[in-house]
């Protein structure tokens, strides 16, 4: 199930950022086996960005994570997509893969099978994600 969670947020760096990167296009990728951790981060052009061209009602980045995790929506529009992150918030709330999710000034948290979002500091290009086992 690890593998299908970094597959799944890996394909989304492509899919969604191909054309639009800030500056360096690709994906950052690392596992740390001592930690039992695997970093995922993009530069692209983030989660708002993306969702605000199919919702343009959408007010900032902890709506449009919220949305993600949540919803059946595609910032690819008009594929019929958007089930890719709530799999990945419904695997690791089953078996309890701790996952926090960075984008723009938002983050979704999951532990221990609970789901939390938030507002951040830090300002996040494109997306980072964080998991651990």
């Amino acid at each position: 199930m690890l593998t299908a969670i970094v597959g799944e947020i890996g394909n989304n760096s492509f899919d969604h950022n191909l054309g639009k990167w800030s500056d360096v296009p690709g994906i950052y990728y690392q596992i740390i086996p001592d930690l039992k951790m695997v970093i995922l981060a993009d530069r692209g052009c983030g989660i708002f960005s993306t969702l605000k061209n199919v919702r343009p009602n959408i007010k900032n980045d902890l709506e449009a994570i919220t949305i993600a995790f949540t919803e059946i929506v595609s910032g690819r529009s008009p594929e019929q997509r958007g089930n890719g992150l709530k799999f990945v918030k419904k695997v690791a709330e089953q078996f309890k893969i701790k996952i926090k999710f960075f984008s723009g000034l938002a983050q979704c948290e999951i532990e221990n099978g609970i789901t939390k979002f938030s507002e951040t500091n830090t300002k996040i290009p494109g997306t980072i994600a964080i998991i651990e086992i």
